[in-house]
């Protein structure tokens, strides 16, 4: 059996410039909302195509990136395997470049923070379900292709490497890249 976690390709909106704290729940709205700019790289489609079912979340990049991997037909889309939303203040005057805004409400969800966002107890809790997932329709059709996004499929893969899969321990971080994981038995 075989897993592959596979990020979605470049988003259309940039997450550059600057923002007030009062700004971020639209931002983080317009970028849920995007769509991709990119192709993917020919070894990327050809490891694509080695799969009997795709899956993807229920976002337009992750949906576009498999249209644009030559996939027609998807499996399942599930907001189970969306990206995790990162929380942000919904009132502030804070003006701040957006990529220090990104970084800081990281580092505030890692110590809890979770207003108007996922806890990243519920986002780990949502990787593993969409593990347990993935396991059972690799059982059914031996491979499977998830089109995701970089926090989830990082959860997924401690999830599926916790649960005697073998793969690299950091799945895929740039746009387009994949990781593979085979199920091992004792």
């Amino acid at each position: 059996m075989q897993i592959t976690l596979l990020r979605h390709g470049k988003p259309e909106f940039e997450l550059t410039g600057t923002a007030r704290a009062c700004d971020l729940n639209e931002i983080a709205r317009s970028y849920d909302l995007c769509g991709i700019t990119d192709k993917p790289p020919s070894e990327t489609v050809m490891a694509a195509k080695k799969h009997k079912v795709v899956v993807c979340s229920v976002l337009p990049r992750s949906l576009q990136s498999a249209n644009a991997l030559g996939f027609t037909k998807i499996h399942s889309a599930t907001s189970l395997f969306n990206e995790t939303s990162i929380p942000h203040f919904s009132q502030g005057s804070v003006k701040l470049p957006i990529n220090i805004w990104i970084v800081l409400l990281r580092i505030l969800w890692l110590c809890g923070f979770s207003k108007n966002g996922e806890s990243i107890t519920s986002a780990k809790q949502r990787g593993k379900l969409a593990a347990q997932e993935l396991i059972k329709l690799a059982e059914r059709n031996e491979r499977v292709l998830l089109v995701g996004h970089g926090l989830i499929n990082h959860f997924i893969a401690k999830e599926l490497l916790d649960n005697d899969w073998i793969g690299p321990k950091r799945s895929g971080r740039n746009y387009w890249e994949y990781s593979i994981y085979r199920y091992h038995s004792n």
